[in-house]
């Protein structure tokens, strides 16, 4: 147990955790300060009680004179490869400090203890933090590993054309614009000679087998095989996921995108082919295109945190940047000079949920 004084005199302490006694404890302190409550328990039980590679390990802060738990932090593993060989990595999740006691003091504390631990147990440690974060996870000696890019391909533009001029002139031009997208989506399927695209409800063993024949190269990348992929999005029943397999003329397997909806919007949490960290295929974006514009989705939405030339294709096809945020990490301290500038590929298939 380690303690901290507040200059008002107050102490704290962060004690480690055990994901199984302490689920009531860490969902109370999570109730009102992180996320959608009424996802709370089903995201805990998959996160904490069933990941593949391991338990999380999870540091819980006290305030001692009133013996109140007030804050949580987790660091969940995580199957990653860097220069082509496994290490131990873990991604930063689920910080929270409930409202009263939500000072530097004791978020610093509970991130000090967080990088006690992972000196510990991990490689790597990185993490999403939101803005009001950022500052703390820089005094305690994370830094910025790169930014990931949320970019956006519109299929429907009479909803933004609405903001720029009047219903009755955004309706028909929108119309004309979307004809005129599709006329140039389908002349590019007659010269790419596209394969099948389907939808699969479910993990399809064709991914294990492009995991397998893929190049994943030598950046920092997860495993995505498909104990992985089956974990993050199958499991995850309080998200629905679909995977849409693009196919070559023959069978096999040659992309896949994971995919959520939201509203009109097709959201990309990942996708993989054989050199997916140097750029995904054309085609294969022109394929998810078509097909979320038969699914009738207004927007395809897609991020990413890798080097610029990896989103050429993504560009050509006309996806648009619309923000960015950071993302943090520490290496372990053989390792940093090694890979302070080496080349990453992260997707929101990294983060938590």
């Amino acid at each position: 147990m380690n303690a901290v004084v507040e200059p008002s005199g107050v102490v704290y302490a962060v004690i480690d955790g055990d994901v199984r006694r302490d689920r009531d404890k860490v969902i109370g302190i999570w109730r009102g300060n992180l996320g959608s409550e009424e996802r709370l328990d089903a995201k805990y039980d998959w996160f904490y009680l069933k990941c593949p590679w391991g338990e999380p390990r999870v540091l819980v802060l006290r305030h001692e004179p009133s013996a109140e738990w007030v804050g949580v932090a987790a660091i969940g593993p995580r199957r990653m490869l860097w220069r082509g060989r496994e290490i131990r990595a873990g991604v930063l999740v689920d910080m929270a400090v409930t409202a009263r006691h939500r000072s530097l003091g004791p978020a610093l504390k509970l991130q000090k203890g967080v990088i006690d631990c992972a000196a510990e147990e991990f490689d790597l440690v990185y993490g999403f933090p939101n803005a009001k974060a950022v500052a703390v996870v820089q005094r305690v000696g994370y830094r910025k590993l790169a930014d990931i890019v949320r970019y956006s391909r519109v299929l429907r533009h009479a909803p933004y054309l609405r903001r720029l001029m009047p219903e009755v002139l955004a309706r028909p031009l929108g119309a004309v614009l979307d004809g005129l997208d599709r006329v140039a989506g389908a002349l590019r399927s007659l010269r790419e000679r596209d394969g099948a695209i389907e939808w699969s409800e479910h993990v399809d063993a064709r991914m294990q087998a492009l995991w397998d024949r893929s190049s994943p190269g030598n950046g920092l990348i997860s495993v995505r095989d498909a104990v992985g992929l089956g974990w993050r999005f199958d499991q995850a029943t309080f998200h629905r996921s679909r995977y849409l397999l693009v196919s070559a003329r023959g069978g096999a397997l040659t992309a896949w995108f994971a995919c959520q909806v939201d509203g009109s919007t097709l959201h990309v949490r990942d996708f993989w082919s054989a050199d997916a960290p140097r750029g995904m295929p054309r085609e294969a974006i022109d394929a998810l295109i078509r097909a979320a514009r038969q699914q009738g989705h207004s927007v395809v939405s897609m991020q990413h945190a890798g080097p610029p030339s990896a989103m050429a294709a993504w560009r050509a096809a006309r996806f648009v940047e619309r923000d960015r945020r950071p993302v943090f990490g520490k290496w372990r301290a053989s390792l940093d000079a090694l890979v302070s500038a080496g080349p990453i590929h992260l997707t929101p298939a990294d983060e938590d949920e």
